[in-house]
């Protein structure tokens, strides 16, 4: 899978830039890419479980509220991002309708896979069942489908993306492989598998930029906030900025496990997201610095990770009980010829 967007062909599903201009490639060192486009399509990545469809769900409700016209896209098997949009209640994905439209010999429609609730437009992507096909190339087959129904055309301020970020295939790296969209946002934690995820985020976004790509990090949500303050020290060492705190509150947790939306205009969270929307539309694109393993675990109490730990090498003693094995030769020895 790696192999198909490691070329960076050109992508046609690029956004459309006002005049029709676009960044000249650089050595990507100092590149800050402009987001005045027709549409801001922005790409959220984070270790499975940590709350990116949260996260994405109540965003894109305050940003209708806030008068955006949003698209949400959830590009994660699991579909839970439009779920939680839809108060639970799942919606047929791209992928599984357009092989039951195909088998019946029919086109897939908008109305098929698109669907509204206060503003919001959303779709999932969806992906194949486990064992039965690439997650990846699932990806793939959505956007191309996209394309056919017009994603050109579509007049949205803001699509917001949301992909699983502990998955190196290359069909999850689309939007930063192939610049389909201008920006990507992290979400994160205080804790280290989240952290190794983002870093690994801001690495792809620094390799391709390498590459002659225009896609930077706009900064990270932590979520599930504890105080114990690594999710920020991440940040600040690879220089992006902290968009949003959510904190590990009870209230939160309790209504997101309900499907409840709590970016809600007025509400307890209400401003937390209204902030989010404002720092997630006004917030460039960067090119980050991403973090080496040892600096990676050095945001983390040696306790914690290990730090202390002296690798020991093994002999072949630890493997085998002896120091040497001696094995009967299968080689054949002619004294006379």
């Amino acid at each position: 899978m790696t192999s198909e967007v490691a070329t960076r062909p050109t992508n046609k599903l690029a956004i459309k830039q006002v005049n029709g201009t676009s960044t000249q490639p650089d050595n990507g060192a100092s590149k800050q890419p402009s987001v005045e486009q027709e549409t801001q399509v922005i790409a959220i990545y984070g270790k499975g479980g940590i709350g990116k469809s949260f996260t994405l769900a109540n965003l894109s409700y305050m940003m209708a509220q806030q008068g955006k016209k949003v698209l949400l896209i959830g590009c994660d098997p699991k579909s839970d991002t439009t779920s939680l949009l839809f108060g639970g209640r799942a919606c047929p994905t791209i992928i599984q309708t357009s092989s039951m439209k195909q088998q019946a010999g029919e086109q897939v429609q908008i109305g098929d896979v698109c669907f509204k609730r206060d503003g919001v437009f959303a779709m999932e992507l969806g992906g194949p069942e486990v064992g039965r096909g690439c997650g990846g190339r699932g990806i793939i087959h959505g956007f191309e489908l996209l394309e056919k129904l017009g994603f050109h055309d579509w007049g949205f301020d803001y699509v917001l993306l949301d992909f699983l970020g502990d998955v190196v295939c290359g069909g999850f790296g689309l939007p930063i492989a192939r610049d389909m969209c201008q920006k990507v946002i992290v979400v994160a934690s205080n804790d280290l598998q989240s952290l190794y995820v983002a870093n690994n985020v801001c690495s792809a976004v620094q390799y391709f930029r390498k590459l002659g790509g225009n896609v930077g990090v706009a900064g990270m949500v932590v979520n599930k906030n504890d105080g114990t303050g690594e999710a920020e020290a991440f940040a600040k060492a690879a220089r992006i900025p902290v968009l949003a705190s959510i904190p590990a509150h009870d209230d939160i947790r309790r209504k997101s496990a309900n499907y409840e939306i709590v970016g809600i205009p007025g509400g307890r969270w209400g401003p937390l997201f209204e902030e989010l929307g404002v720092n997630v539309a006004e917030a460039p694109p960067q090119l980050p610095n991403p973090l080496s393993q040892e600096d990676l675990l050095g945001l983390f109490d040696g306790d914690e990770v290990g730090r202390d730990v002296v690798l020991e090498p093994a002999t072949v003693a630890d493997m085998c009980g002896s120091e040497k094995i001696e094995k009967p030769s299968l080689e054949v020895i002619y004294d006379h010829v």
